[in-house]
C-alpha cells in the first residue's frame, strides 16, 4: 500500500517537528513531504508538492488557514486538507469547512485518531472532532433568521465599524494592533455571517441590520 503523503502548515516551529517526529515514527504508511509556516507558503506548497493531505492550522501571521483553504479549493487542488487546531469557536469551524476544508480537528486529540483522520482525509471522507460536530449540528438547526447584530463579535463589529468609516485594511490593523492578515480573516468572517462579498456590501448591510446604527 502506498504510503499517505503529509505537507504540514503551522507558524509554530515545535508543532510542526511534533508532528514530522510522530508521523515519522510510525513508520510506513505517513511520508511528510515538507512543511510551511503561514497560509501563502502553504499554498505555493500544497500546488508544487501535491501531497494527499494537508494539515492546515487556522490563525498564522503569514495568511490564514481558512484564506489558504479556499484558494486551494479554488485552485482546484487535489490535496484534501485536514485542519488541525486549537480553536473551535463557530468563527473558525464554519468558514474552514464552508471554504472546502475535509475535516477539522483538535490538537489535544490522541495520536491514533489523528492518524485515523488522515488516513479518512486521503480517501476523502469528512472528519470532524466531536466539539466540533457538535458545533456544526447546533448552526445548522439555529434559526436562519438569527440576527448578525448577535452573531457577529466584538471584534468583528468593531472591524465593520471602522470599514464603514473608509479605513483600509493596514490602517485598521495598526489601529487594533493586528496584523493585517488578521484583518482580512476577520472580514472574511464578517461577509460570510452577513451573506455579502465585499466591504461595500457588508457596510450596507451593517447598517440594514442595524449594527452600524441607523444612516
Amino acid at each position: 500500500m502506498t504510503d499517505i503523503s503529509l505537507l504540514i502548515v503551522d507558524d509554530h516551529p515545535v508543532v510542526r517537528d511534533g508532528l514530522r517526529g510522530m508521523f515519522t515514527a510510525a513508520g510506513s504508511g505517513f511520508t511528510v513531504l515538507g512543511e510551511a509556516s503561514g497560509g501563502r507558503e502553504g499554498v505555493a506548497l500544497a500546488l508544487r508538492l501535491d501531497p494527499d493531505v494537508v494539515l492546515m492550522d487556522l490563525r498564522m501571521p503569514d495568511g490564514s488557514g481558512v484564506e489558504a483553504i479556499a484558494e486551494l479549493t479554488r485552485r482546484g487542488a487535489r490535496s484534501r486538507i485536514l485542519v488541525l487546531t486549537t480553536y473551535d469557536t463557530d468563527t473558525d469551524t464554519l468558514p474552514a469547512i464552508e471554504a472546502g476544508a475535509t475535516g477539522y480537528l483538535l490538537k489535544d486529540a490522541p495520536r491514533e485518531e489523528l492518524f485515523g483522520a488522515v488516513r479518512a482525509a486521503a480517501e476523502g471522507r469528512t472528519v470532524l472532532s466531536p466539539a466540533v460536530a457538535t458545533r456544526l449540528v447546533t448552526a445548522v438547526r439555529a434559526p436562519a433568521a438569527q440576527t448578525a447584530d448577535t452573531t457577529l463579535s466584538a471584534r468583528e463589529s468593531e472591524i465593520l465599524a471602522l470599514v464603514a468609516k473608509g479605513t483600509a485594511n493596514r490602517a485598521i490593523a495598526a489601529e487594533l494592533f493586528i496584523s493585517e492578515a488578521t484583518v482580512k480573516t476577520h472580514l472574511t468572517h464578517i461577509y460570510g455571517k452577513l451573506g455579502v462579498n465585499d466591504r461595500a456590501a457588508a457596510v450596507a448591510a451593517g447598517y440594514d441590520r442595524g449594527i452600524l446604527g441607523r444612516t
